[in-house]
């Protein structure tokens, strides 16, 4: 297949780069700025692209099988505080990026694009997500040591879920699990749908190499189109 990753150099997308590869695929790796990169590994070319606009997107699209998306502003892999900083300055980032690419893929109708999202909009009870409440949401950010101030950023997320789910587009939406760091790639893990996975002792965990696994399984054998899905051990 040929894979194009929006975010290659960040925590999950230079993961998928690595995972793709291994698998034999074709890969096209987008970030702001492709002349900073040294890269000599096979079936891979680097492109610079802005994901906000619209007639660039679009002009990376053709002869993808899928495009799969980790934009963040900033790039947390380099600066997570920075990212977290952008994120609360302008919540309204990921909605925007999910309009764009939707924009982009109307010429390009058969491109199937996956979009890393957030855990903040899975269901913790019937109905009930994290980002519908405050004090839901500012213990899961407290446990993760992140600010209160992010609860925009995650309710941003949501946002962009809520944008893909009113298109017709060949969307799928990948909520990691709430905990999700770099560890070990085991190939053993849960997929669910609109609920968190949950371990034995009720976390919600995930490594971002098995994150990676998750994605390229769901760009080489879709099952999730127009659906949202998450994972966890």
């Amino acid at each position: 297949m040929r894979i194009g990753i929006i975010g290659a150099t960040g925590n999950i997308g230079q993961r998928v780069v690595t995972e793709a590869l291994g698998r034999g695929h074709d890969v096209i790796a987008f970030t702001r700025d492709a002349s900073r990169i040294e890269e000599d590994r096979e079936n891979v070319v680097w492109k610079s692209v802005d994901v906000l606009d619209p007639d660039g997107v679009a002009a990376a699209l053709p002869g993808l099988d899928v495009l799969i998306s980790g934009f963040q502003p900033g790039n947390a892999a380099q600066d997570m505080a920075d990212t977290v900083r952008r994120s609360i300055a302008d919540p309204t980032v990921y909605a925007t990026a999910a309009k764009v690419l939707l924009k982009a893929l109307e010429s390009h109708p058969r491109t199937r694009l996956i979009v890393i999202g957030g855990a903040g909009s899975l269901e913790i009870r019937p109905g009930v997500t994290r980002a519908d409440s405050d004090e839901e949401l500012y213990a899961a950010l407290d446990s993760l040591g992140l600010p209160r101030e992010y609860a925009a950023a995650v309710r941003g997320h949501r946002d962009a879920l809520n944008v893909l789910r009113a298109s017709n587009r060949l969307w799928t939406y990948f909520s990691p699990a709430e905990d999700i760091a770099p560890g070990e790639r085991t190939g053993r893990f849960r997929l669910g749908g609109d609920q968190p996975v949950l371990d034995a002792e009720g976390r919600s965990r995930i490594s971002i190499e098995d994150a990676a696994v998750a994605l390229v399984d769901e760009a080489e054998l879709p099952r999730f189109v127009q659906r949202r899905f998450t994972i966890g051990y």
